[in-house]
């Protein structure tokens, strides 16, 4: 049972991963929303999807148990609510290239957090493995880059990077609630709860929030909530239940092949040959930390 229960929480992990690849999609063709504004609707829409679940599944909804957790649950909100702003702003202000590969630090921070915070030391081939996914994300990026060279853009870089540390606390925190709660009646207050923070972040930044009404945005806003956010978020933060933190950040790794794969379809955008490489060297890494034990 616990290498069945194991094997989902994988599954889960890179279906999330490739999924992760439509978010910077959807993002750019709301070009002309802001931040904010894309990041509380993409929120409403997967609490809404997971809401529908709910009701058709018929599944009984703990409020005790909420409110039980509510504490955690607003950290994590607080944690979530950044990631989405961090990452939203960072491809609106550098490259998707630079802000896909940036946002995959998470597993080294995650590292870093869980051995410090929490005492969950990698193992060898943990480490191995994350550090030859990591080499791939680095391949793809050059490959995407050549020949005309990377994009130095210092704010939205930083902002990919915050999104990162942000996320590494995230998934450190969110393993324990995870533990404690059906993945359903955890991920609808969540998204909840980061919609109101998100709201809230708009009063000192300045910022207000629009509704999407025209044709152009309607549908990568509704995209955004759908696919990377109320499934592949939940599938991400489903998958803690039997992995470490830093393995479910590297199943993430997996976005920039999904994105690839996306862009070739719709874009007719095709990888150069050194991303099979790179595409390579993460499905390698990956393997390897899907290979560890409990």
């Amino acid at each position: 049972m616990q290498q069945r229960t194991r094997k989902v929480a994988l599954t889960e992990g890179i279906t999330a991963g490739v999924l992760f690849g439509t978010a910077a999609v959807f993002i750019r063709f709301l070009s002309d929303t802001n931040v904010f504004s894309i990041a509380f609707w993409r929120l409403i829409i997967a609490s809404i999807a997971l809401a529908i679940i709910l009701l058709v599944s018929r599944r009984f909804f703990n409020f005790g148990l909420v409110k039980k957790n509510l504490r955690d649950l607003a950290v994590l909100s607080v944690f979530l609510g950044l990631h989405f702003i961090f990452f939203i702003s960072a491809v609106k202000d550098t490259t998707i290239l630079n802000a896909t590969v940036l946002v995959n630090t998470t597993p080294i921070f995650s590292v870093f957090v869980s051995s410090f915070l929490f005492n969950l030391k990698p193992s060898r081939l943990a480490v191995l493995g994350l550090t030859i996914s990591f080499l791939g994300v680095c391949v793809i990026a050059l490959a995407d880059a050549y020949p005309a060279g990377f994009s130095l853009n210092l704010k939205g870089d930083l902002e990919a990077v915050l999104a990162a540390a942000v996320e590494a606390f995230y998934l450190n925190f969110g393993r324990k609630t995870r533990s404690k709660m059906p993945i359903l009646a955890a991920m609808f207050p969540i998204y909840m709860l980061t919609a109101v923070v998100v709201g809230v972040l708009t009063i000192p930044t300045n910022s207000t929030l629009t509704i999407p009404t025209s044709f152009e945005t309607i549908p990568p806003i509704i995209g955004l909530g759908l696919l990377p956010t109320a499934i592949a978020h939940t599938l991400y933060f489903s998958s803690l239940s039997n992995l470490k933190s830093f393995e479910t950040a590297t199943m993430a790794l997996l976005e920039p092949i999904g994105a690839t794969i996306l862009g070739a379809i719709i874009f007719f955008e095709f990888p150069a040959p050194l991303f099979v490489f790179g595409a390579f060297l993460i499905l390698l890494g990956v393997t390897f930390v899907a290979k560890l034990q409990g």
